[in-house]
């Protein structure tokens, strides 16, 4: 109970980042708000924008800030409206919309962007009921609209404002996504873009001096928003759906004092509502569906990565072993010769022969061996050499079924690790028909660009083209090679006497390796806003 003697302290720590916003976002308001009408009202938006780029930590701010705002705008308005209109009207506006924000916090997190959208439409009739009902209850004489038309005018023009700034915001937060912005530079979305400033320019030429001209003009914005929609999916809509909204209200009729309103580009802007609110929700679904048609042939690609990446390492492990057969030799080679020298030395010149003889036999059985293991021949000449010079060919010529090769094309201009892939495969291929087939054995192989994309192309056949390959042999053939080929883009096919392996270089390889008339409503609509 002691706290009850000594109470108990609470402590506000003010930022100065926090007043800084305060005064950027009052500043802001009051900006868009000299440029606002009834029909689109520049605040509404710029409210749910600050709420969703700021956390929450700084909402409080916020509130300062539009209250700040609403003060020096409604402060002469107290003797007109009451203290009481002016107090508690100027501060629920950014609570409300602060906890419409807050309860779609798990539905920003989601995949899709639809979210936008029911938070537009909730602000929008939070703010146009709270402006509406506190007006009606709290102003000593009730305003001279109709309600139901003051509503539809409050709702809409806040909605359209929601959807103009509101996309942007979110184009901001999704700006570490990975999003390529370069295919904005492509001639259709460069023409997309063109058209809408034109027919925007149009608008402002012809429309003061044939409003049916400009009608039809303000339904034509809506043909390139489509077009951006269906290229770019939620981010063509959430730059096309501002840009129509802020060229209609730029070329709006209006009396240059706030609270303009004008007839028929409000009918006008009921279409434009609905159109915004279908294009968003269409580029919303849009990538939503490329993402889930994406995501297999990312899992693929990534697959094909880590397959390949496993291969290339696997080639590094023989090749150090390789080398290291090859120096372990060398200083055989070396301690031979020392001995042999002192053999002939010590006169015995017979035994210094002999030795010498059987160790340049075993020697080159021991270098041939070690090519197979890692044909670094591969690396100085092209593929085509170590298979005709190294210890694969010995082993190919000791079997005295295979034929002298076909080659075609030049294989240096692959990457290493496709030409070691396709040795792999020539290898093991040749070894399954010597194992499974008999008769003489023809190599084809020709390296090019296909597509413009390098590649090679090889088939190990039986010489005999009437024989055809036993379903046993297709079996093995397409459950030995497919996993290496197909780390490279590539396929295998068994057709009668041949297995068929193609392979591209594709350029993941490179990354593994190293409204006519203006009607103003004076200070009465403006101060419900």
């Amino acid at each position: 109970m002691n706290w009850l003697k000594s109470g108990f302290e609470l402590s506000f720590r003010i930022r100065p980042v926090g007043i800084a916003l305060a005064a950027l976002y009052a500043i802001t308001c009051w900006a868009t708000w000299r440029l606002s009408v009834d029909q689109f009202f520049l605040p509404a938006g710029i409210r749910v924008a600050a709420l969703l780029l700021c956390p929450p930590r700084l909402w409080p701010y916020l509130i300062l800030g539009e209250y700040a705002y609403f003060a020096q705008m409604r402060y002469p308005m107290i003797e007109a409206y009451g203290l009481g209109w002016v107090i508690l009207a100027s501060a629920c506006l950014m609570p409300a919309v602060a906890l419409i924000i807050h309860l779609h916090r798990k539905a920003m997190e989601a995949t899709t962007e639809g979210w936008l959208l029911s938070v537009a439409a909730s602000a929008a009739l939070v703010a146009s009921a709270l402006k509406l009902g506190l007006s009606h209850l709290l102003w000593p004489a009730p305003p001279s609209m109709p309600f139901y038309s003051n509503a539809a005018l409050f709702v809409l023009g806040d909605y359209i404002a929601i959807l103009t700034v509101a996309p942007l915001a979110l184009l901001w937060m999704r700006r570490r996504s990975g999003y390529d912005w370069s295919v904005w530079r492509l001639p259709p979305t460069l023409a997309a873009l063109c058209s809408l400033c034109v027919l925007g320019a149009l608008i402002a030429l012809v429309g003061a001096h044939d409003p049916m001209a400009r009608a039809l003009l303000q339904l034509l914005l809506v043909l390139p928003v489509i077009a951006l929609t269906c290229m770019h999916g939620w981010r063509g809509a959430a730059v096309g759906v501002p840009l129509m909204n802020l060229m209609l209200s730029v070329t709006m009729p209006t009396t240059g004092l706030p609270s303009s309103f004008d007839q028929t580009t409000f009918f006008t802007q009921q279409i434009i509502a609905i159109t915004s609110t279908a294009l968003l929700a269409l580029g919303s679904r849009i990538t939503h569906h490329y993402h889930q048609q994406a995501r297999p042939a990312m899992e693929v690609s990534q697959a094909i990565a880590f397959s390949r990446s496993a291969h290339l390492a696997n080639e590094r492990d023989l090749r150090e072993r390789a080398l290291g057969l090859r120096r372990i030799a060398d200083d055989i080679e070396a301690a031979l010769g020392e001995t042999a020298h002192l053999l002939r030395a010590n006169g015995h010149e017979g035994p210094a022969t002999d030795l010498l003889r059987t160790f340049s036999s075993r020697s080159q059985q021991f270098r041939e061996l070690t090519s197979r293991v890692y044909p670094t021949e591969l690396e100085h000449a092209g593929l085509y050499v170590a298979l005709q010079a190294g210890g694969l060919r010995e082993a190919w010529d000791s079997s005295h079924r295979l034929v002298r090769p076909l080659l075609a094309g030049d294989p240096c201009q692959l990457s290493m690790g496709l030409q070691l892939a396709a040795y792999r495969l020539l290898a093991e291929a040749v070894l399954l028909l010597l194992e499974e087939e008999k008769g003489q054995i023809l190599i084809r192989a020709r390296c090019g660009r296909s597509g413009g994309q390098l590649g090679i192309v090889f088939t190990v056949a039986l010489l005999d083209r009437h024989s055809t390959l036993t379903p046993a042999t297709q079996g093995l053939a397409i459950e030995r090679l497919s996993a290496r080929a197909n780390a490279y883009s590539g396929a295998v096919q068994c057709r009668t006497n041949r297995i068929r392996i193609m392979m591209r270089d594709t350029p993941l390889d490179s990354a593994w390796l190293a409204p006519p008339r203006d009607v103003s409503y004076s200070s009465e609509t403006s101060a419900r806003h």
